[in-house]
């Protein structure tokens, strides 16, 4: 189903996509088109809120997503759907997939206009140098105005089409009385037109129609980059939805078995779930026990057991033998929903960073043109006549163009970005460096990014040769991460004939006429009451004679200290949040040196943890991996994921690390401090320009070919400038 056709469907009947909750409200989830910064979330929020008996109203800008709740009878989905639209955007009810399909949208348009203004730039800057290397004479002016005609035919068409994303951005800027830096793009571009339009009627010597279309190929390369990455953030949001969809099994009172989608299922229904599938909701286990993958609550890659009576959260993976399971929750108010809600307030609140470039903008705007205005009337005051005035208020406008502005931010994070990569850091958001700058707390994960992520057998040494290859023989037949830490310490060899894996016990073949088992202690006949048990140990027994232990643990990765130590001396406070148990999570802690430390958390607990930090004025860092992850990465101020992260938690990051290194993210903090210093270097050379320019632009001393000269010359500045980042170390 399109857009317009969901948007069609809710003005005849928005009944089917309204959800009733509990206490008498309603809630209806909209996307919504046309949102391009914080300021259009703002605006969205209010006008909403300010509709009778709406209680909550939540824009989401990653995932163009806007969720109101209200009470029923004070207003209605028609109503809001009206309110959005009357604000100058476009709603229609929420789905996934018809998001996607308006980001291709926009992003063909995106690639359009870049393909446009690129070809358009190359011919224009062909017959512009034409120009200027026959203005020694030898060029009649015949042949001048011509190539002037020719450039003009290219250009114009060309940069209007172009620049629609600018004039788009910056009309709905103005729209809220604000002025983003879209607004002196736009004035720059039409400002380069009109008067190369003039000096072509005229006959004149110097047009601009180069810098009219190069102005927005090079902007719009740095706009198809940024809106890549924010089609990349939505999936996480849309990795846990599809953990909310689908079909369960449903054992009703008779005993039969019925296929239920998961939105369907209420607390008090019994469930079977089966080996390999996911519990769709939170419940109490009611028959069976076995092992199960709770990565997703806590971020360990080895097992639980799971036995009747106990509790398990939505999303958790069987590995063991069936469960029988009591729901106790629906799927919107499971585990998986709640990481869903905190994943898109975490970046609802990220979209809210204002960019330094639009700070800048926000003070540009209007000093300049509050300057060329005073120019045109001070003209008109002291006799110049209309026409040398509105010259000389043109001048100043062209003369400040806002390229080397418009260049300052993109030019320093291009050298930058490219830096990291170099180092084995990809950065995916546009405005992670400035974030990272300000980071002044680093929050760690533990397992999967302090450590390896997967267990790695530490007493190979003092097992006998003979019995890791005897472990290994039957290892080789499972995916358990136990089995895997032990096939890479024995390395390849053969596997044993007629090997049979026990869920949630271990694995059993017959070597020699003799049974060999490889498992828990009970299971090989130890007895359930010893302590080494546990998990993270396992036990091979051949026949009767005695057992052999193998000892499993996560390492910590080879760079983990020293990467503390550094971030520790740049003046940041580190911290560790893991869903593991206290004992291997305090181990980790002391060997990473990291002093502050939480243990035992789920996902709501670790999402908190970030808020509080964020409400006492901290700006945290957050690196972490697993899925359980992804609603604090989103809650950060900027966050990194190692390389072998869920996909969730990678799609919710700024940066991804390559390799297993972690030493990258202090060379990150170290090229983004660097980076804001350019920056506000590049901003201090704009303005001492702009200050020098609009004196000799208002006295009408500049001459068209020195505006262009100087404008040009003030843009490669800031790009030499921002080269100095890729020179240092």
């Amino acid at each position: 189903m399109t857009a317009a056709t969901f948007s069609q469907a809710i003005r005849i009947d928005p009944e089917p996509f309204v959800r009733r909750e509990r206490q008498g409200t309603s809630r209806l989830e909209l996307a919504v088109k046309g949102m391009r910064c914080a300021g259009c979330m703002a605006k969205i929020e209010r006008g909403v809120s300010a509709l009778p008996g709406v209680e909550e109203a939540r824009v989401n800008l990653s995932s163009a997503k806007l969720s109101v709740r209200w009470r029923e009878g004070r207003t209605s989905a028609d109503g809001i759907v009206a309110c959005v639209n009357a604000l100058g955007f476009e709603a229609f009810p929420y789905d996934p997939d018809a998001v996607l399909r308006q980001d291709d949208e926009e992003g063909r348009f995106l690639l359009r206009c870049l393909a446009v203004s690129g070809f358009a730039a190359s011919n224009v800057m062909f017959l512009s140098i034409c120009i200027w290397a026959g203005l020694d004479g030898e060029m009649g002016e015949g042949t001048r105005t011509l190539l002037h005609w020719i450039s003009g035919l290219i250009a114009i068409p060309a940069a209007l089409y172009a620049g629609r994303p600018f004039f788009r951005s910056a009309l709905a800027s103005l729209a809220r009385g604000q002025a983003n830096m879209d607004v002196p793009i736009t004035l720059g571009i039409l400002l380069a037109l009109g008067p190369s339009v003039y000096e072509a009627i005229e006959g004149g010597r110097y047009a601009y129609f180069d810098a009219a279309v190069s102005l927005p190929f090079l902007l719009l390369i740095g706009r198809y980059l940024d809106h890549l990455l924010r089609r990349k953030a939505r999936a996480a949001a849309l990795d846990l939805a599809a953990m909310q969809t689908g079909t369960s099994m449903r054992i009703a009172a008779d005993g039969r078995t019925e296929a239920v989608a998961a939105r369907d299922i209420v607390p008090g229904d019994k469930l079977l779930v089966a080996t390999g599938e996911r519990v769709p909701v939170d419940g109490i286990v009611e028959a069976g026990e076995g092992e199960v993958d709770v990565s997703l609550v806590t971020g360990e890659s080895l097992p639980a057991l799971v036995a009747v009576g106990g509790a398990v959260k939505g999303g958790t993976l069987v590995l063991g033998r069936p469960l029988t399971v009591r729901a106790t929750a629906r799927v919107q108010d499971s585990l998986v929903a709640e990481m869903a809600r905190l994943l898109e307030a975490g970046q609802q609140t990220r979209g809210r960073y204002v960019r330094l470039a639009d700070r800048a903008a926000a003070l540009y705007v209007p000093v300049v043109h509050g300057l060329a205005l005073a120019v045109f009337a001070g003209g008109l005051w002291f006799g110049l006549g209309a026409h040398a005035a509105v010259t000389n208020a043109i001048a100043l406008l062209i003369i400040t163009c806002p390229c080397a502005l418009g260049l300052a931010v993109p030019a320093v994070q291009i050298v930058a970005t490219s830096r990291l990569f170099r180092a084995g850091l990809l950065v995916k958001s546009g405005d992670a460096l400035e974030r990272l700058a300000e980071a002044d707390v680093a929050v760690f994960d533990k397992t999967g990014t302090l450590t390896l992520g997967h267990p790695v057998l530490v007493n190979a040494a003092s097992v006998a040769r003979g019995d890791l290859e005897l472990a290994a023989m039957l290892a080789r037949a499972s995916r358990h991460p136990l089995s895997r830490a032990i096939i890479d310490a024995a390395g390849g060899g053969p596997v044993a004939d007629g090997v049979r894996e026990v869920a949630g016990d271990g694995l059993e073949a017959t070597i020699g006429g003799v049974l060999v088992r490889l498992g828990r202690a009970a299971w090989v006949g130890l007895g359930e009451g010893a302590a080494v048990s546990a998990a993270s140990h396992l036990w091979l027994r051949r026949g009767a004679a005695p057992a052999v232990r193998f000892d499993f643990e996560d390492a910590l990765r080879g760079d983990a200290g020293q990467t503390v130590g550094q971030l520790q001396t740049r003046g940041l406070a580190v911290e560790m949040l893991s869903g593991d148990r206290d004992a291997p999570a305090a181990a980790v802690a002391a060997a990473s040196g990291i002093s502050t430390w939480r243990a035992a958390n789920d996902p709501k607990q670790k999402a908190e943890h970030l808020e509080s930090l964020r409400a006492h004025g901290r700006r945290t860092l957050m690196v972490g991996d697993g899925l359980n992850d992804a609603a604090a990465l989103s809650l950060a101020h900027v966050s990194i994921s190692p390389g072998t992260a869920a996909q969730a938690s990678q799609a919710a990051s700024d940066m991804v690390l390559q390799g297993e290194a972690l030493s990258p993210i202090v060379e990150a903090i170290d090229v983004a401090r660097a980076a804001r210093r350019l920056v506000f270097q590049n901003f201090a050379f704009a303005a001492v320009y702009n200050a020098a320019a609009v004196p000799l632009a208002a006295l009408g001393q500049v001459t068209p070919l020195i505006a262009a000269v100087a404008m040009s010359a003030s843009s490669l500045i800031v790009m030499l400038n921002a080269l100095r980042l890729a020179g240092r170390r």
